[in-house]
This record gives C-alpha cells, structure tokens and sequence, in this order.
C-alpha cells in the first residue's frame, strides 16, 4: 500500500491527500478560468473564501450549508502566498470587470483601462484598483484552511481567527540575523486584519463550544519542521499563534483592492519537529467546517 492510500486511510479523506505546515499536500485541481467565472458579481455584500486546496474548500462549504451561493464564494486557489495572491486577485478583478460590464449595460459609465492602470501605477496606498472608481465586489475576503499552531497558544484541534497576517519569511539573512522587508524599507511584511469582524467572530465561536484564539497567523513558503525554526518563527513574530502558506498573499491581494480581510485557521499539528503521526488533519477539517457555520451566521446577521 502506497504512502499516499495509506494517509487517506488514517485521515478518513476519500479524495485527497493534505498535508500543511510540514505537509506535503497533493492538489486534486488548481483554480481555473471557469472557477473564476463561477462567483457571483451582483453584489458588494458578498465573501470570497480562499482555500489553499479542495479538502479545505469542502470543508467549508459544508460548514455554509445550502444557503451558501447566498452570500459566499469559495475557491481553491493553490498552496502558497503566490498561487493565494494570485487567485484572490483574479477572481476579484473579474468581479470588478464583471461590475463595471453590467454597470455599461445599465448606462452608467465605467473608467477606462488606462484610468485604472494610471491610477495603479501612481498610487502608494492600499486599494489603487478599487481607487479608481470601481466599488469593491465584494465586503470581505478570507483565508481560511488548516494549518500549525504554536504550541501553548493554539492547541492541535482549535481555531485561529487572526488579528494580523504576516509574511515571515519576507526579507533578508544577514550577518546580523534576518531582516524583514519592513526593516530593510522596501514595503510591508503586514495586512491587518478587519479588527471588529475578527473579535466579533472569535467572540461567536467561543460561544458555541469552539476553542478559539487571536495572535498573528505567519505566512511562510516553507513550512517549519524543526524546534529551531518555530523558535526563529517566535523571535520575528512575538504573538504569532497560527502558521500557514497562504494567508499573506489572500490579504495582500484583498488590500489591493481595497477589500477587509480576515485569516481562519483550524490547527492540525503543532509548529516544531515533523511528526506525521501526530498530525490530526480530519480533526483540523472538522473544526473548519464547524467555525464556517459560526462564520456564515455571523456574516449574515
């Protein structure tokens, strides 16, 4: 029996292996033309839900239920901050395109592309694409998945509501020691994160039994597997409670387009030395699937 029919058996997961934070995952499918043009662009009420990988995705879209198609879109956009950055900002650049066609067809006047390249290219603050003139498709974006928590702060089978995402590993080794992007002045390692919404949906979980915590989920492009690195990890980030690969991308895309964004983590292993048999991925997905119920009552209410 191979490695991989051998995970499915003892994670009870029919369809995919899914391994994060340490774990190798194997994607049963990478977003698409067709996925992108599967969301719904009729309202700016909407949440776009990105997913590193299916397993997540369903997941969550269990926990939404039916009503889900109401007032959510959920996609898989591929492990790690670049595949993240890059599906949340396509899909919500054709949102917006979809707005600005349906806009034309009503008689409203939509800006023209080099009205919205001019203003991409000259402005320094958050939001330039939704800066000319376009209003955002959607109210909010979230990463949501499974992923590691820091031990003592986010226990294996809990939830992470982040109060910031941060790129972790974004900057530079020097004699010294490293050095974020921040430190080094070329930008930002940091997106906080829609702070009322955040402590109003840890508030909610609580209230239903869920363990839940703050702190900073730390995005990295490579996924910690020794004690040493989860104590470099906590020098950097001080409060950081939860690790994943792709929350920093989703938020950095959203702030692009000037769109809140909030990071969801459910914890399948603590972050430190690689233990497979530890990991408790089915645990991680049920707990994701239970706060995406909390989350869509506290969405639509």
């Amino acid at each position: 029996m191979n490695e991989h029919k051998q995970d499915e058996q003892q994670n009870n997961k029919p369809n995919a292996s899914l391994e994060t934070s340490g774990h190798q995952r194997e994607i049963t499918g990478e977003i698409t033309t067709s996925d992108i043009r599967s969301v719904q662009t009729t309202s700016s009420s909407r949440v776009l839900i990105v997913t590193a990988v299916d397993a997540e995705k369903d997941a969550v879209l269990r926990g939404l239920g039916d009503t889900a198609a109401e007032r959510f879109d959920v996609i898989a956009a591929g492990v790690g901050p670049a595949s993240a950055a890059a599906g949340t900002a396509a899909t919500l650049a054709y949102a917006v395109a979809a707005a600005s066609t349906s806009a034309l067809a009503h008689g409203s006047t939509a800006p023209s592309p080099s009205d919205v390249a001019q203003t991409s290219a000259t402005s320094s603050r958050p939001g330039p694409l939704a800066g000319a003139g376009n209003s955002p498709a959607y109210m909010l974006v979230i990463s949501a998945g499974i992923g590691g928590g820091f031990p003592g702060r986010a226990d294996v089978g809990s939830l992470v509501v982040a109060d910031a995402m941060v790129a972790a590993d974004l900057g530079s080794q020097t004699p010294d020691g490293f050095l974020s992007v921040d430190e080094l002045g070329f930008g930002s390692s940091i997106v906080a994160a829609d702070a009322e919404l955040a402590a109003r949906l840890r508030h909610e979980l609580q209230r239903a039994g869920l363990a839940v915590s703050g702190g900073t989920a730390v995005t990295v492009s490579t996924a910690t597997g020794t004690a040493e690195t989860a104590a470099e990890l906590l020098r950097r980030v001080p409060d950081a409670a939860a690790e994943g690969m792709e929350g920093f991308g989703v938020a950095t895309a959203a702030q692009q387009f000037g769109v809140p964004a909030l990071e969801l983590r459910a914890i399948s292993n603590a972050v430190g030395p690689r233990d497979r048999d530890a990991w408790r991925i089915k645990d991680a997905l049920d707990a994701l699937q239970a706060a995406s119920s909390i989350l869509r009552e506290v969405i639509t209410s």
